[in-house]
């Protein structure tokens, strides 16, 4: 069978999805690149053709306190949304796995609503209701807007985890003498361990690269990103390329950690299923 469809593949097809895909990537990464390249320029301004190669920019960010206050906030709230948010969409996604109940699809679309939301809107409606509860301004205020917004991303990749669970386990493990927290500790969580890993650095790359909510609630708790929009507000400024450079290589490697996980473990599982 396999033979027979290597037969009806056309080869121009595949060559033009491949040069599709390619163009694709291109497109969305070339400004990326280029802020790349451009961040070891030591032209002031991004030019064609290029100066010197130059770390003049990325000593200059190495030198300014108020970058590394920037990246300070971004980490310690990064961390604890991550935290929180993996805990929420853990419990939310169980919820869903383990119970039926009235009004179940309407839990589950409020559940995943804020992403859909747009960040203006959101922003200022985080900022209206924080300002009512005297938090706006604070780095609290930062962390409780980034939960809303980080915790439907855990919750949608630990859902898909035990979707892919054999709903009789745990119950099964209930009839042979374990409690529910022994069940939930030896058979679920081992089970969405990968997902809950996955689900704890996409948040914290979210958290690390969301501007627009952060920018309406941190007041002078300033995340990186908000601290770039203080640069281009004043002049252009060769730093936000090695800034940008640095933030681009934090979450690619959280991103690509998360995706090893998952894709990992599903592998595991397939193979296993196999034998």
């Amino acid at each position: 069978m396999s033979g027979s469809a290597d037969l009806n593949r056309n080869r121009a097809v595949d060559w033009a999805l491949m040069a599709y895909i390619v163009l694709a990537y291109a497109f969305v990464f070339a400004p990326i690149a280029a802020s790349f390249v451009f961040s070891f320029n030591s032209d002031r301004f991004p030019s064609i053709p290029l100066g010197e190669f130059s770390l003049d920019w990325y000593r200059a960010v190495a030198t300014d306190p108020l970058v590394w206050e920037g990246a300070r906030n971004t980490l310690v709230v990064g961390v604890i949304v991550g935290v929180i948010s993996t805990v929420l969409g853990f419990g939310a996604a169980y919820t869903d796995f383990r119970y039926s109940f009235f009004g179940k699809q309407i839990y589950l679309a409020l559940a995943l609503l804020p992403p859909t939301i747009p960040v203006i809107i959101l922003g200022l409606a985080m900022l209206a209701y924080l300002s009512r509860v005297n938090l706006s301004g604070d780095a609290l205020s930062v962390i409780i807007s980034h939960v809303v917004v980080c915790a439907p991303f855990a919750m949608a990749i630990i859902r898909l985890r035990l979707s892919q669970m054999d709903p009789a386990l745990e119950p099964a493990a209930w009839n042979l003498g374990a409690s529910e927290w022994k069940a939930m500790r030896h058979v679920i969580i081992p089970f969405t361990m990968p997902a809950i890993l996955g689900a704890l650095f996409i948040t914290m790359a979210v958290s690390f690269d969301e501007f627009a909510v952060a920018w309406f609630v941190s007041g002078l708790n300033e995340t990186l990103p908000v601290k770039v929009l203080g640069f281009l507000q004043g002049q252009v400024s060769p730093r936000i390329n090695a800034i940008g450079t640095f933030v681009f290589i934090l979450s690619m490697t959280l991103v690509i950690l998360a995706q090893l996980l998952l894709s990992g473990r599903g592998a595991g599982q397939t193979s296993a299923d196999k034998e």
